[in-house]
């Protein structure tokens, strides 16, 4: 099979599970709370990452690597487990999924405010027209009760702000890093805190004796932590590596649309102005990886 061929069913299979999270968190939030489920996506994919830690154990130095490591982890898996968990206790995974998108505007900005990288004018064009798109996603929802549906919508993105900060720490700080490696070493840091928190501080074992669907729930939450996160992970860095970044960013425009199909069928209600605002995001995501001004 060919690399380009291989690379098409890589970001396909990516769309697909990123896609699918929102659904999965979803499911997991009939039987556990919401930091409930966010603690236990992070205590199952590190344990499942754990056994990897024998071969990676000594394949990098941790202190030096603190930096980007602590990135990695805590900006890209631990808190967004919690924002986007709790954002989904009131607004539908669709929509969580349609916000989703704004994570490549967030990654430009950290980029040139942090880093201070250059970027081209299209791309900046770019930029706002996604942020545009972003608000009349948030104001054309179904909700009766506006204010609340701004406000978790707001979680999703300081999420996906995370999402930015992490990206970036990597490109940085971990670019000569195996991406096995990192991925590994950033869950054995962060396992640690949630499970002390998740063990401490809820009532997790309690749902899990008691809740009729407590079962069920843990298996999509177990999906949604070894694929959605531990796994997909490490695929996402490989497909950099096989084709670039601007294909591998090319799971931005696929996501949403896996995520609407999944609400869809689950019953949620998703509106022509809803579509229409995805739509102009996924316009200003194109606009700021095209390769040339246009």
């Amino acid at each position: 099979m060919s690399n380009k061929a291989l690379s098409w069913i890589i970001l396909i299979a990516l769309s697909l599970v990123w896609g699918s999270s929102f659904i999965l968190m979803k499911q997991g939030l009939r039987a556990f709370s919401s930091d409930e489920v966010a603690g236990l996506r992070i205590v199952i994919a590190s344990a499942f990452m754990l056994p990897f830690l024998i071969k990676h154990y000594n394949k990098l130095s941790v202190r030096k690597n603190l930096k980007g490591l602590l990135l990695m982890g805590v900006f890209g898996n631990l808190i967004p487990a919690f924002l986007f968990t709790k954002a989904e206790t009131q607004i539908s995974s669709s929509l969580t999924g349609m916000l989703n998108a704004l994570t490549p505007l967030f990654t430009i900005i950290i980029g040139v405010l942090v880093y201070k990288n250059a970027v081209a004018r299209n791309k900046w064009l770019g930029v706002f027209i996604g942020f545009m798109g972003a608000v009349a996603l948030i104001l054309f929802n179904e909700s009766n009760e506006q204010s609340k549906n701004v406000l978790y919508c707001l979680l999703v993105a300081a999420a996906t702000l995370c999402y930015a900060i992490s990206v970036n720490g990597i490109k940085v700080y971990l670019q000569e890093v195996n991406s096995l490696t990192a991925t590994v070493w950033s869950f054995t840091l962060i396992g640690p805190v949630a499970a002390i928190y998740l063990f401490g501080f809820t009532d997790v074992i309690d749902h899990a004796q008691h809740h009729p669907e407590a079962l069920s729930s843990l298996g999509y939450i177990s999906i949604l932590a070894i694929v959605g996160s531990a796994l997909s992970v490490v695929i996402y860095n490989t497909l950099i590596k096989m084709s670039g970044t601007v294909f591998a960013a090319s799971c931005t425009y696929l996501i949403p649309i896996v995520a609407i199909g999944w609400g869809l069928l689950d019953g949620e209600l998703v509106n022509f102005y809803q579509i229409l605002s995805v739509l102009i995001i996924i316009a200003g995501i194109w606009m700021i990886n095209a390769p040339k001004k246009v």
